[in-house]
């Protein structure tokens, strides 16, 4: 191991954190007709009775303020396709959901396609953590798609898992 040294500056703990490969979601709903979505990689299964997960998402991110305020949130686990989709959700533009195909459900909740799973979710709570916000959602539906692998994020950028053997 190498020597542990005083985490002195963002990019040096954002470097370290970078180290655990995360699974990559997104995060998607309907305002007024309109696809509104995020992507996040803080995702956690929480519990099976009752059904709930958890994402963190930065505080203050006016995406998050209008898909709060949806009565269901559709949550994709984004497959090996998916890393243009992914960029393209986290940008700071009107056009992201431009030539992304998605479904929605009767109550507002929007899927990516070619996901490996989607989760039909309501927020239970919010609990302030530092420069986060640890969402918890309580599931109502999900859907699985075989033989699509997850899109993975590690040491900033993204990356397919493959099988061994």
């Amino acid at each position: 191991m190498n020597s542990l040294s005083d985490i002195s500056e963002d990019a040096d703990l954002r470097r370290v954190f970078g180290r655990f490969p995360t699974g990559v979601t997104a995060l998607c709903g309907m305002d007024e007709g309109k696809p509104i979505g995020m992507t996040a990689s803080a995702f956690v299964a929480i519990s099976l009775q009752p059904a709930l997960v958890s994402v963190c998402i930065k505080q203050g991110s006016a995406t998050w303020r209008q898909l709060r305020a949806r009565g269901r949130i559709g949550i994709s686990f984004l497959g090996d396709g998916h890393a243009a989709a992914a960029r393209q959700l986290a940008q700071r533009s009107e056009n992201r959901f431009s030539g992304l195909d998605y479904e929605v459900t009767a109550d507002g909740a929007l899927f990516l396609a070619n996901a490996t799973a989607w989760l039909e979710c309501s927020v239970e709570t919010e609990i302030a953590a530092g420069d986060h916000e640890i969402v918890l959602f309580r599931l109502h539906k999900a859907a699985v798609a075989d033989g699509v692998m997850p899109l993975v994020f590690h040491s900033s950028d993204f990356h397919t898992l493959v099988p061994i053997g």
